[in-house]
């Protein structure tokens, strides 16, 4: 079967001796696989925008803790927050950064039209995807079905299509790319930290600097 059939193939239900025998219907096109693990991709980046509101509501509230504890000049206590809020903010760096790339990876699944562009396209997706898949499930544990489904589609769909075509891939190339998404993604992320959260007063700072020397 050539590329262009398995790209767009219609569908089609099982005939009657695969009926009558328990046959199962055959795999849909590449097409329809790239769209569906799209549409999966998109509902965790929901997932995570509804995560990132959560840690900002946690931040909000231990945040004003930090303040107020310094406004009773109890700095063990505003250490004992800084250190908490630094913790929700890793957290919140972390869901970010898979967000933004995700967002990355869903763009880029809505643009491929050709061989190639699968060929260059999912390759770095499915690296991008495992690599985040240990905080994705620790942001998202509920996701982690969801998670292994995405990435188990796309790499069906490019063995499939290197299958196809006999096309070998440059999974060093790939990998490369994929960096580069993760690490344009986490500069991104850090940026909307800086300008989403409000710094960490200096007195409680101070005071966990402090205890570290003397530790």
């Amino acid at each position: 079967m050539s590329f262009t059939s398995k790209w767009e193939k219609k569908e089609q239900g099982p005939g009657f001796l695969d009926r009558l025998r328990g046959g199962v219907r055959s795999s849909p096109p590449l097409k329809a696989q790239i769209e569906q693990a799209n549409r999966q991709i998109r509902t965790l980046i929901s997932q995570l925008d509804g995560t990132v509101n959560r840690i900002k509501q946690r931040d909000s509230t231990i945040f004003k803790s930090v303040v107020a504890s310094l406004a009773r000049h109890d700095s063990q206590h505003a250490a004992v927050y800084a250190n908490e809020l630094s913790e929700v903010r890793k957290m919140g760096k972390m869901v970010t950064q898979a967000q933004l790339a995700l967002e990355q990876i869903s763009l880029r699944l809505g643009t491929i039209t050709d061989l190639g562009e699968i060929a260059t396209t999912l390759a770095p997706a499915v690296s991008v995807i495992r690599s985040m898949k240990q905080d994705l499930t620790v942001a998202l544990p509920e996701a982690d079905r969801e998670i292994g489904e995405i990435s188990g589609l796309l790499s069906s769909v490019l063995v499939d299509a290197g299958t196809t075509t006999g096309l070998s891939l440059n999974f060093d190339a790939a990998n490369e790319d994929a960096q580069k998404v993760l690490e344009e993604a986490a500069s991104v992320a850090e940026q909307r930290m800086r300008e989403s959260f409000p710094e960490i007063p200096a007195g409680a700072l101070s005071y966990n600097d402090e205890e570290g020397l003397t530790a």
